[in-house]
This record gives C-alpha cells, structure tokens and sequence, in this order.
C-alpha cells in the first residue's frame, strides 16, 4: 500500500532579481515586482516524496498556500507525479510570518488526515528562516528530522536518514508519523513528465480575477479548478484570528535599500618590490604577524 505523504510547497519570489520595489512600505512583499518560481527545496521534497513512492508506493499530496496563481507550483507538482495537491488561498492568509503561516499549514494538514509522512524544504528564498517545517511538526505534535541530507532507508513503519549537523552528518531513525525538512543536498529533482504535462495541461487557468494586491481569494468569489482543490479559512477550519496579519506576531519596523559601493582600491605591481611593500604594510596593520 504504501506511505501517505503530505509535501508542503511554496511559490516565492526569484530573489535572483532583487530590485529596490521588492517590499512595500508596510513590510510586506511586493510580489508583483519580482517573478515567481517554485522554491527550490522544495523541489527537493517532492523529489524524495516520489523517489519514496517509485520504491515503495502510496500517494504524494502536495499543499500550498498562497495567492491564486501559486496554482501554478500545484500544476509542477502533478506533472511530476504527485497524486492530488490542494490550494490553501483566501485573502485573510496575505501578510503572515511563519507562525501564522505554520498554523494555517497545520490546519490543511489535519484535514487532509491520515499521513506517515510530512515533507518539507529546509526553507523558502524569500524568509530563509527555516522556521516553518518545524513549526508544522511542533504544532501537529509529531517528531521531526531537520536539515535532510540523505534518505538512507525507508519501510512501511519508520525512516533512516542522513542529516546535516554543523560539524558533518548523523543517522537517524524515526517512527511514523514524522515531518522532514529536506536541503538541495539529498537529491536532484526530476523534471516533468511530458505525458502529465499532457494530461494536466488545462487545469488552472486563471483562478479568478487578479484584482487584489496580494492577489488572495476572497471567500466564494472564484470557481473551483478541475483536480485542483481549494480551501479557505472556513475550510480548514482555522481561526481566522491567528491567520495572516492577526496572527502574526512579528511586524516589520523599517525597511532599508542597502547600496553597495566601491570602495578605495590599491594596485600592487607584480614585481620582488611590490610585493615586499605590501607585506611590510599587513605586518604594519597587523593583518598578519
């Protein structure tokens, strides 16, 4: 039968393309400005979740949360071979920090029901905080396995794996149920299959219309998309209190353009006596002994 495993997923800005518009004045980010990508770890997750699934069966669902074109990451998931995705989107998620957005995860979670595994990327481009995989797995009250270098091996009961410490890798074992935060490092994911592509190619279109800034949904005013599931606030069953803004206990204070400038360069000369005068003015500065 195999394991039922939940990948969390996540369209982002590309911050390849960081410009001086990348944040509005209320801290929040400008999505319009920078082009949206798939994160890339979690890439890496799904790509563990169907390698899993290739060796031992069972079925991969794939969540997001996010505005309505973050269908479009859903659609890269089931051209990859994940079975069902769902979109987690309503305009009362826009602005949430990682608790807010960990609690949202963890709602959509508990409905979907019924899961071995939780896959995760160690983190996301645009907060690089590492903080929601965690959060998922303290809120769900299940074990958690961080910094995934390497699935070393996997049964119907539990999971060995190779994690990332700061001093190398340890072996670990867990139990299911369990969440894993998956790096770059584990694997290289696959690229989508022309037969899915086909398969999948018409769903989601345009979701609705984009007329909001942060591009959420608005309860009931967009239609359901074939194959793609869509739940809101209501649906989850979250408390709209600790979702978005409201629940999101850390607040942007200033936000800052830093500039980088040249700065004073000097030419040394390759030459015997260039040389020496550089290094009689590291010893002079201290620099080196």
């Amino acid at each position: 039968m195999g394991p039922r495993m939940i990948v969390t997923v996540k369209q982002v800005p590309d911050t390849h393309n960081i410009t001086g518009e990348a944040m509005k004045e209320d801290g929040t980010v400008n999505r319009a400005a920078l082009p949206a990508i798939f994160n890339p770890e979690d890439l890496n997750a799904l790509e563990e979740a169907l390698k899993i699934k290739d060796q031992l069966g069972g079925t991969v669902i794939c969540i997001s949360m996010g505005p309505p074109n973050a269908a479009e990451v859903l659609k890269e998931c089931l051209y990859r071979g994940a079975d069902d995705v769902v979109l987690v989107s309503d305009r009362r998620f826009a602005g949430a920090d990682t608790l807010a957005t960990s609690y949202a995860l963890k709602c959509a979670i508990e409905k979907v029901g019924g899961y071995d595994l939780i896959l995760c990327g160690r983190q996301a481009i645009d907060g690089d905080t590492a903080q929601v995989g965690p959060q998922i797995a303290e809120k769900l009250g299940i074990n958690q396995l961080t910094c995934i270098a390497a699935v070393v091996q996997v049964d119907e009961q539990s999971i060995t794996v190779k994690r990332s410490v700061e001093d190398g890798y340890e072996i670990v074992r867990s139990q299911f149920p369990v969440l894993l935060t998956v790096t770059a490092e584990a694997n290289q994911p696959r690229t989508a299959k022309a037969k899915l592509v086909m398969s999948y190619k018409n769903i989601g279109k345009e979701l609705c219309d984009d007329s909001y800034d942060e591009a959420y949904l608005s309860p009931g005013t967009c239609s359901a998309v074939s194959h793609i599931k869509e739940w809101n606030v209501e649906s989850i069953g979250a408390d709209p209190q600790q979702c978005g803004l409201s629940g999101s206990p850390t607040k942007v204070k200033k936000i800052q353009s830093v500039v980088l400038t040249a700065c004073e360069s000097k030419q040394i000369p390759n030459t015997e006596a260039g040389i020496a005068e550089l290094m009689h003015e590291l010893i002079a500065e201290n620099i080196i002994g």
